[in-house]
């Protein structure tokens, strides 16, 4: 139900492509770059906090994505003809509490593994907190955070989810799609230049972790809640100079990257993520899992359309 509510008078494929093509196009103009010009992002990255400061770089870089959310939600009422809320949700008004709920129990678990590699493994760790240079990015991260992760969630498991999945009439395609183009995006990031290309693999899993928990929820609001928790609560807890987030965060890690560091990047997409879906599938009663994850997308009744239309009036 979530994808096919864009069965309405104004689809049409070829809007779908316009907003995406221009978000990957920025994007592999910018990996061609770093990769052709040889460039170290850590090393720019480094060089703009000295010349800046760390919440202005912050600000200047998740600004550009809250811009990005209000024009593509403007492409969407305006070009599409959909309500936010059909974009959201197949619910007939955005459940908040989900919302809330995911950001919470994310935000929890992963700050509790954080204090519990600090005190495991202290000599990893300075104290870093600045109470005045952390006030200013506490409220920079509550403000602009939510923003640029619900760019994100809107663009790849709310726009091109339903786009493509309208246009591929099934729900397995438009998942994979967006899944590996949501970690291909993350390819420039400084961590994986550290790292190496194996950290992708946490990328792309947390791409299949939102959009399959998105399919069997029937809506954007738990994936919303987690990816927001997720970039706050590291954006204000912890922070590394080979991290694309380097703030005046509470701790500072010190620790030399190695490949154990990408191990235990992993345990989330193969331990935590599933436990995390086990507990949403429990509370929200998924049922029909083969056919919310690759059933076949069919036009909705004729009168729905009237329903949509009516909604965004």
């Amino acid at each position: 139900m979530y994808i096919r509510q864009v069965y309405n008078a104004s689809f049409r494929s070829w809007k779908y492509l316009i907003i995406p093509g221009l978000f990957l196009g920025l994007m592999v103009l910018n990996f061609l770059a770093v990769k052709l010009l040889d460039l170290d992002t850590n090393a720019i990255i480094k060089s703009e906090i000295e010349r800046k400061g760390k919440n202005r770089f912050l600000v200047e870089s998740l600004l550009p994505l809250a811009i990005g959310l209000v024009l593509l939600l403007f492409w969407v009422k305006y070009i599409h003809k959909q309500s936010l809320t059909s974009l959201t949700t197949s619910r007939a008004h955005i459940d908040w509490k989900r919302v809330v709920f995911a950001f919470f129990i994310w935000g929890i678990l992963s700050s509790g593994l954080i204090l519990v590699d600090y005190y495991t493994t202290p000599e990893d760790y300075i104290w870093n907190f600045n109470s005045e240079k952390f006030v200013i990015l506490a409220l920079i991260a509550i403000l602009l955070v939510p923003l640029q992760t619900s760019f994100e969630e809107y663009l790849f498991r709310g726009y091109m989810m339903q786009g493509i999945g309208v246009i591929a009439k099934n729900k397995w395609v438009p998942l994979v799609i967006t899944s590996v183009i949501f970690g291909v995006m993350h390819i420039a990031n400084p961590e994986v230049d550290k790292l190496g290309y194996i950290v992708m693999v946490y990328y792309i899993g947390t791409g299949f972790f939102l959009g399959i928990i998105t399919l069997m929820d029937e809506g954007l609001e738990l994936a919303l809640g987690f990816h927001a928790a997720n970039n706050l609560f590291t954006a204000l807890l912890v922070t590394a100079d080979w991290t694309a987030f380097q703030t005046h965060s509470i701790l500072k890690d010190m620790s030399d990257p190695t490949s154990s560091t990408a191990a235990s990047i992993m345990i989330p997409v193969f331990v935590l993520f599933p436990i995390l879906t086990f507990i949403f599938a429990k509370i929200y009663k998924w049922r029909n899992w083969k056919e919310k994850l690759c059933g076949v997308v069919a036009p909705l009744p004729l009168d729905n359309y009237r329903i949509i239309e009516d909604d965004i009036k």
